[in-house]
């Protein structure tokens, strides 16, 4: 049995629900309202000339940096990487950018983190609804983003993806590091808004987020994903996680080619339990494409059922937030199916609990 929920955080599941919906229906608000607002940010002209960028951040907050860290591979004048860990990379100097990611503002691996890239001279810019971090930064006079999320109705770090891939994607342009036109920006907004009229939680007739979630329904899914879609398919196996209390796979192909086609014949029981979803793109490279009709046959002629699914849109940009809303009503979908609390963590809040029992 899960930890009991604490009664606080007491409410109905239709309540729940409505505000994960809520979150998903606001993607779009939460990405025009963080573009607007950095790209009118002031920021030192000094972050202009670093030699790389890294992000540190936990969990949901560092899931729209891999959206956007998938995507402007191709675009990237210097390096960006991104680090989920207790420490920063020894690399980092008075010529970095240190990325400072929290949206409690009290992530016990980020702030030290934090404290780490200040000693090390890095120039920092923070990322935070506040507390601890949002503290510092404004008592220090640290360039940041301090948002209050009122467009994430749930006020959880995994449907705020909206303001933190926008927040990313906003800084790294402001600062010459990639060049994003403002004429992707409305393309993407104008296909989110697009499909959330198709695919929102009302709609029960010929809702394919709906059908995908019956087909994985008792199933874990593994996803298999590529190139610039990469990132946004991690977001969405976070919310498998968490949302939906789902234990949930994530492939990169092609790498997956060199070794996973072994892997699939044992334990036999396997092919009762996991279905392939493969994320397909019209805009993958050529060789890539290649790989996923022939992965697809492997996979099948081990015995397991496969799934398809691709976006619509012809630009890489669009098709990032067109997988985010697609994925994330899927795991809506599938947790209405479990009748679960799709926002409560008790077994998170239970080890945070314990961690913090240690430390003391």
């Amino acid at each position: 049995m899960p930890p009991k929920e604490d009664s606080n955080n007491k409410g109905s599941l239709d309540q729940k629900f409505r505000l994960i919906a809520d979150s998903i229906r606001a993607y779009p608000a939460q990405l025009k309202k963080a573009w607007g607002d950095i790209s009118l940010m002031y920021l030192p002209d000094d972050y202009k000339n670093v030699d790389n960028v890294i992000l540190c951040g936990m969990g949901g907050s560092a899931l729209g940096a891999r959206m956007i860290d998938s995507l402007i591979q191709d675009r990237l004048r210097i390096p960006f990487e991104i680090y989920t860990e207790y420490n920063i990379p020894n690399y980092v100097n008075a010529k970095s950018l240190a990325i400072i990611s929290s949206y409690s503002g009290t992530t016990e691996e980020t702030l030290n983190c934090f404290y780490q890239a200040i000693n090390k001279g890095a120039k920092i810019f923070g990322l935070t609804t506040g507390n601890k971090l949002g503290e510092i930064l404004i008592e220090n006079k640290i360039p940041g983003y301090l948002f209050d999320p009122l467009n994430n109705p749930s006020n959880q770090p995994r449907m705020a993806l909206g303001y933190s891939s926008g927040s990313i994607l906003a800084l790294l342009a402001k600062l010459g590091f990639i060049n994003v036109l403002q004429e992707e920006l409305d393309d993407a907004l104008e296909t989110m808004y697009e499909l959330l009229g198709e695919i929102h939680e009302d709609v029960n007739e010929k809702n394919p987020a709906k059908n995908l979630a019956l087909k994985i329904s008792g199933y874990s899914p593994v996803l298999v994903s590529s190139e610039h879609l990469l990132g946004t398919s991690h977001a969405i196996k976070n919310q498998f996680n968490e949302n939906a209390k789902t234990f949930a796979y994530l492939f990169d192909l092609p790498e997956l080619n060199h070794h996973l086609m072994e892997g699939l014949q044992h334990p036999k029981k396997l092919k009762d339990y996991l279905k392939f979803i493969f994320i397909q793109s019209d805009l993958y490279s050529a060789k890539v494409k290649v790989r996923y009709k022939i992965t697809q046959e492997v996979v099948e002629k081990n015995g397991y059922e496969t799934l398809i699914y691709t976006p619509n849109s012809d630009k890489k940009l669009s098709q990032i937030y067109e997988l985010l809303i697609f994925g994330s009503y899927v795991n809506y979908f599938l947790t209405k199916l479990y009748k679960i609390d799709p926002i409560e963590i008790p077994w998170v809040d239970y080890f945070k609990d314990k961690l913090n029992s240690h430390s003391q």
